[in-house]
């Protein structure tokens, strides 16, 4: 009995979905039109090994350097990463950290358990509604950023999507810094019970840092005044 044809079939199909079974394989061959019985294609799975365990792994993409110059006006590129920790009782959360680098205003930090892309997508929506959509986004390439959702998001509203390359958090350098300060004087400096006083927290210390802390970058004022004295710039020009 020729057998190719089967192990033809199930190669090209296992190529395709690495992940599936047996059952799933052979459902699928039914719906390609292949009419041979279960126990054949069976006895064809098992010489072919597929039904010992496989270990698949996705290639890192491959991704461009991006420069990290900037343009110190809002909305030209902001920039996002995923902090993690825990409550005191051991209960684990994220952070969703969004900064436009060009005037280092921190836009938003979304806390809960589970961020997945539809909450990105969410959250960055409400942002586009408050200030306008910006040039590009940078990020790196964590499932939530890389989903298709949020590619088709960006493409739809003509955002760029600057991804770092792996392995690269320096490449995402101003949001880096901000985490580092938000680890060192919020989720290090307090043992939270809730995720609501993490939020309360977070809450004050973000207006802190838009309104009250000097940046270096900005000529050492705060992001809110720096915002306000462009407006002011502009307003006088007739822009």
């Amino acid at each position: 009995m020729n057998d190719q044809p089967v192990v033809d079939a199930l190669n090209a199909l296992v190529e395709k979905q690495p992940r599936w079974g047996f059952w799933m394989c052979f459902d699928r061959l039914r719906l390609d039109r292949h009419h041979w019985n279960h126990k054949r294609v069976w006895r064809v799975y098992c010489e072919m090994k597929l039904n010992l365990p496989r270990r698949t792994k996705k290639r890192l993409p491959t991704r461009e350097r991006q420069s990290m110059e900037v343009i110190p006006l809002p909305n030209q590129v902001w920039s996002m990463d995923f902090m993690s920790d825990a409550l005191y009782r051991g209960r684990r959360f994220r952070t969703l950290n969004v900064l436009d680098e060009g005037v280092r205003e921190l836009l938003a930090i979304v806390i809960d358990t589970s961020i997945p892309s539809g909450r990105v997508i969410r959250t960055l929506e409400q942002l586009v509604e408050m200030r306008d959509k910006p040039t590009a986004i940078r990020c790196d390439n964590g499932p939530e950023f890389c989903a298709q959702a949020f590619i088709d998001w960006c493409k739809e509203r003509g955002i760029e999507i600057r991804y770092i390359q792996p392995g690269k958090p320096n490449q995402n350098a101003f949001i880096e810094r901000l985490n580092k300060s938000y680890r060192d004087e919020v989720l290090n400096a307090h043992l939270f019970s809730t995720l609501d006083q993490v939020r309360e927290v977070t809450e004050e210390w973000m207006k802190t840092y838009n309104e009250y802390r000097p940046h270096d970058a900005l000529g050492r004022i705060p992001p809110a005044m720096y915002v306000r004295n462009l407006k002011l710039e502009n307003s006088s020009l007739g822009l």
